[in-house]
């Protein structure tokens, strides 16, 4: 599917409830744990890391829940960059989902006070991840998020759990709610707000569905993001690929890397 619609997400807005916000995050971060989406880019990342020669340091923006990312660092940490640490972000940041991550997941850290992923402070280094939010951005401003990783020479990837299909926009309407009612007495940290919210006065399974199917129509496909990479990079100073791979059990991430071309 290459169609892409710049609809609106619910969890983008300023007066968006956020114990409802939160709900969401926090099964995102479930499910996607839960499935491991994320480990068939870990070799990339990993290449990607070592091209840039530098400390193995990952600064991740728009974390919200911090989503497959224990399991991303753990990985990198046991195939061969074991100092790999990984710093979580967000303009709505999640600390009680992420104390709970940074206090089982060795070298996971997170930063408590709001951060703009157009506006990352010069403090916070490293290479920059977004996992399963690239798409919230329309494509002036996925640009500049690209162009402020090349003035500032830092490596980037771009992440999106999903390969655009209308497969999984079926999905998000039949298989992926009736889960969510399944797992959600089992998603930690505890709150009752969130079993309030998801059977008493369904708003967050509701508003899931929404932002998940609008979350699809507004990712970039792969031949998209190499032509923002290309206008936020016009002096090819990074070396970019983009792409999709495949789960063994059969989901795709669809994803673009770009590092610091050091012979350029």
């Amino acid at each position: 599917m290459k169609l892409r619609l710049q609809l609106f997400e619910f969890e983008d807005l300023p007066w968006f409830p956020a114990v409802v916000r939160a709900g969401m995050m926090d099964y995102l971060r479930f499910m996607i744990s839960a499935l491991n989406t994320y480990q068939p880019i870990v070799p990339l990342l990993r290449d990607a890391l070592r091209q840039t020669g530098q400390p193995p340091l990952l600064l991740e923006l728009c974390a919200g829940a911090g989503g497959g990312t224990e399991g991303v660092l753990r990985s990198l940490r046991e195939s061969g960059l074991p100092q790999a640490q990984v710093t979580l972000t967000d303009l709505y940041p999640q600390p009680a989902a992420w104390q709970l991550l940074a206090a089982r997941t060795p070298g996971l850290f997170f930063e408590p006070t709001a951060v703009d992923a157009l506006a990352v402070p010069a403090h916070l280094a490293g290479f920059r991840t977004v996992f399963s939010a690239f798409h919230h951005f329309p494509p002036l401003q996925a640009e500049a998020l690209l162009a402020d990783a090349v003035r500032q020479q830092v490596g980037i990837g771009v992440f999106e759990g999903a390969g655009k299909s209308w497969l999984e926009i079926l999905l998000a309407w039949t298989v992926l709610p009736v889960a969510q009612l399944l797992i959600t007495p089992f998603i930690r940290p505890f709150r009752l707000s969130r079993l309030l919210l998801t059977y008493m006065l369904p708003l967050i399974p509701l508003f899931t569905i929404w932002d998940g199917t609008v979350s699809i129509l507004r990712m970039y496909p792969p031949e998209q993001l190499l032509a923002l990479a290309r206008r936020a990079d016009p002096t090819g100073r990074f070396r970019w690929q983009a792409g999709k791979v495949r789960h063994t059990w059969g989901p795709q991430v669809t994803y673009l890397i770009g590092v610091p071309d050091t012979t350029a």
